[in-house]
């Protein structure tokens, strides 16, 4: 069953992770989504390529023009400077907390769960992380796993870009099933 008649968010701003964005988008489309990178800003965003910039990426939609209703699911890129910099972008974190409130699947990679921790919604949750946030993840009440992916109730996890294709597996596996009542918070 392909992804036809879904809609994906991805999250980002300066500083994603190429990898991590361009991976998810080029795979969720090849499966029939409709995908949207969503940002503060409408223009490009500029991803960071393991030691320097990279590819530029044109912003579909403007954060404050949507809502978690218009999409199935949501894609937090990572990168140091991306989730850095929208954990304090409460627009962002409203966002987040909507698709939790909604029982909808969310990705999220490498320094990503930074964005779950300040929109409240990991406490009790099985995750990962990349390893230099582990710390940050159990401070907040999850229980951090190293594996390449950790699935708990449509919150899927994962390490670093060397666990790109076990996390885009999992996303495609959770779009699918659609929503899950344990994904559900009352952040």
């Amino acid at each position: 069953m392909k992804l036809e008649n879904k809609n994906i968010a991805i999250l980002a701003t300066d500083g994603f992770e190429k990898s991590e964005l361009f991976e998810p988008l080029e795979k969720l489309k090849a499966e029939g989504a409709t995908v949207h990178i969503v940002s503060p800003e409408l223009g490009s965003i500029k991803s960071w390529d393991v030691d320097d910039w990279g590819e530029t990426v044109e912003v579909d939609k403007k954060l404050s023009e949507v809502k978690a209703d218009d999409y199935h699911s949501l894609v937090l890129p990572g990168g140091v400077i991306n989730p850095d910099k929208l954990r304090i972008n409460d627009t962002a974190l409203d966002f987040i907390r909507a698709f939790f409130k909604a029982g909808k699947p969310v990705a999220a990679i490498c320094h990503a769960p930074w964005l779950l921790i300040s929109a409240g919604v990991i406490e009790n949750r099985k995750v990962t992380s990349f390893k230099s946030i582990k710390q940050d993840v159990i401070n907040a009440g999850a229980k951090w796993m190293d594996k390449e992916v950790v699935c708990d109730q449509a919150l899927v996890t994962s390490r670093n870009p060397d666990d790109l294709p076990a996390f885009i597996d999992k996303i495609i596996e959770e779009i699918r099933e659609g929503k899950h009542e344990g994904q559900v918070v009352d952040a």
